[in-house]
């Protein structure tokens, strides 16, 4: 019989037994856990491995265009806009310049969303979007009376739009002290165009703004709208700068402070006006006060260098303040004196006067039997008052301005020699003048002419010109046939100071100085005073102690309702040479359908012997050193 082992034999580490089935199944338990722990590590040994291949890969071929792209997704390349030159008259006075100002801007959803946090963290703050608003918008109104209100703010700031303007033309310093308190304000730098005088040349000078027309806050600029602002442009803008900035996620609001200058911007240069601005004031109010008092639909006047064809002053009965955004109409903009031409009448007689002295057909003394009418065609024409058959000399003819007299003189000279002297004079095409909007008016083609259109353009209707047009044709008598082409700019100033003058202006001799020493001599007669024989049509344009030439002009306007020409309505013109004997300037003048029956202002005289004055004072044009005689105009 067997014996059990005693409890002491077995406490002593008495060697234990186990099943064979046990001792099997612990050592598969023990090789299976060691086999995972190995393929483990080298999954993981291969994991790594490739990881870092990858990585490898990535800097070693992936690196440039990786950090490119996520360049690109962070920063923005934006122009700098270029300082805008000034412009000055001919005297350095400035007309139009330019101040460095702040545009305040708010990414409403990047407020919004940044309260709407606020909101969850701490609703128990009693602040949110609604009252932070209103708090910048009481704050904006009370700091900028003068540039937005607070209901103007508050209906930006809750706007549908993800961005929005808030005030333009803010001071740099008070736009600084805005960010400093709300910095979720931001600004961009601008610069806003100041024009110290006004209305002063106005028409001339033009009009410059910021484009808002793009929806990129980065590439707006301040450009030319109107006159020479928009025709010089490209002289005035200068080249823009480029410049890179971050900007917020999803937006392009630039983060203050990331900007990056890659090139700088180069001024734009300035101009340099022919314009005097004193001038310039004095004839804009003397022709307004005359336009009012004739009761005329309007009018424009310009004062003309009689031998450089350099404009001293171009003004319309009405113009614009660039100031005022309310007078920015297009109407007001424009510029009337060349962009609207009319049939002018007697003043385009000098035309006919020019060439029939210049083939020699007549002098100034040549004397011919005018009647009071004459047939052209199938048209009558009739002298400006009743007269049976008078001999008028040539001067004659045209200081008293007789249509009939005119005729028979251009009836000798024909109608194509006529037709080459208008193209000579310069009718029919535009002047050069370097203002936008320019007119070349009109002249019928020659092959369209009907039996009476030669009855009508020797006496200026049926043809048409602007104001400048018709003051060019006088400066080339007052320059010794030389018609030199008008400009307004003298000069341009680059940003480094270096003055560039305008490029000569073309020429065209017109006649030669001995015919237009004659039509100059020949039209002082038009401002002579005495009986019927001796009087022109003009006594009122004369200035004493100065020897006047000049031409009076009375042309039917076409009636709109029946297409005819009217009996009430006309342009009433003026062309004069100041002093006759040395000529200095010259003036045109043009009223639009003044009240022809108030016997002071039928005639653009009186005005003209006003602006004469003027000149005279301000330049201190010598006196003639002798009166013109008088001569006799119907024998």
């Amino acid at each position: 019989m067997a014996r059990r082992p005693s409890a002491r034999g077995a406490g002593n580490g008495a060697r234990r037994t186990y099943s064979v089935g046990a001792r099997r199944g612990g050592t598969v338990s023990i090789r299976n856990n060691k086999g995972r722990f190995v393929a483990g590590r080298i999954v993981l040994a291969l994991v790594l491995v490739a990881a870092g291949l990858k990585l490898g890969y990535i800097h070693g071929f992936e690196a440039d265009a990786l950090t490119a792209r996520a360049e690109r997704q962070r920063t923005t390349t934006i122009d700098i806009p270029a300082p805008r030159g000034a412009i000055t008259d001919r005297n350095g006075n400035q007309l139009a310049f330019s101040v460095e100002t702040r545009t305040l801007w708010a990414s409403l959803r990047t407020m919004r969303e940044d309260w709407a946090e606020r909101a969850r963290t701490d609703p128990d703050s009693g602040e949110n979007y609604r009252t932070h608003v209103a708090e910048i918008a009481d704050y904006l109104a009370g700091k900028l009376p003068e540039r937005t209100t607070e209901d103007e703010l508050l209906e930006k700031f809750h706007s549908d739009s993800a961005f929005t303007y808030l005030v333009e033309g803010v001071e740099p310093s008070v736009a600084e002290e805005i960010t400093e308190r709300y910095p979720e304000i931001g600004y961009e730098k601008r610069a806003k165009r100041v024009y110290p005088g006004g209305e002063l040349a106005a028409n001339i000078v033009g009009y410059a703004n910021w484009r808002m027309e793009d929806p990129d806050p980065t590439k707006h600029n301040l450009h030319g709208l109107s006159g020479l602002e928009a025709m010089r442009d490209g002289d005035l803008v200068g080249t823009p700068g480029r410049q890179l900035v971050n900007t917020q996620q999803g937006s392009d609001v630039v983060i203050p402070g990331t900007e990056r200058d890659l090139r700088p911007a180069k001024p734009g240069s300035d101009l340099e006006l022919t314009i005097d601005s004193d001038v310039q004031y004095e004839l804009q109010r003397s022709l307004a006060d005359y336009v009012r008092r004739s009761h005329a639909e309007g009018g424009s006047a310009v004062i003309m260098d009689a031998r450089t064809a350099e404009v001293y002053a171009l003004a319309n009965d009405s113009t614009f303040d660039p100031s005022d955004p309310e007078s920015l109409t297009t109407e007001a903009m424009g510029n009337k004196a060349v962009s609207t031409p009319f049939e002018p009448g007697s003043v385009n007689k000098v035309v006919t006067a020019t060439a029939a002295i210049e083939h020699g057909l007549v002098t100034p003394d040549t004397v011919l039997d005018v009647p009071g009418s004459m047939e052209v065609a199938d048209h009558t024409v009739h002298d400006a008052w009743t007269h049976g058959v008078q001999p008028f000399t040539v001067r004659g003819i045209f200081a008293k301005s007789s249509n009939v007299g005119t005729l028979m003189l251009a009836q000798r000279l024909g109608p194509d020699r006529f037709m080459d002297m208008l193209g000579t004079f310069g009718v029919g095409r535009t002047t050069g003048i370097g203002l936008p909007g320019e007119s070349a008016g009109y002249v019928p083609p020659r092959s369209q002419w009907s039996g009476t259109t030669f009855g009508n353009l020797p006496i200026g209707q049926g043809l048409s010109m602007t104001v400048v047009q018709m003051a060019s044709m006088y400066q080339a008598i007052a320059n010794d046939g030389v018609r030199v082409e008008p400009r307004i700019v003298r000069a341009t100033t680059t940003p480094d100071g270096e003055r560039v003058p305008e490029p000569a202006p073309r020429t065209t001799r017109v006649t030669d100085p001995r015919t237009a020493n004659s039509v100059k001599s020949m039209l002082r007669a038009v401002t002579q005073d005495g009986g019927y024989a001796e009087q022109g049509t003009a006594p009122e344009a004369a200035l004493e102690g100065y020897q006047i030439s000049g031409k009076t002009g009375t042309g039917q306007q076409v009636d709109p309702d029946t297409g005819a020409y009217s009996q009430e309505l006309y342009n009433v013109t003026f062309a004069g040479i100041l002093p006759a004997d040395e000529p200095r300037f010259v003036v045109g003048i043009w009223l639009d359908a003044p009240d022809t029956t108030l016997p002071e202002y039928g005639s653009a005289a009186p005005l003209f012997h006003d602006i004469a004055a003027y000149l005279a004072q301000r330049y201190r044009i010598p006196v003639s050193e002798e009166a013109a005689p008088t001569r006799t105009l119907v024998q």
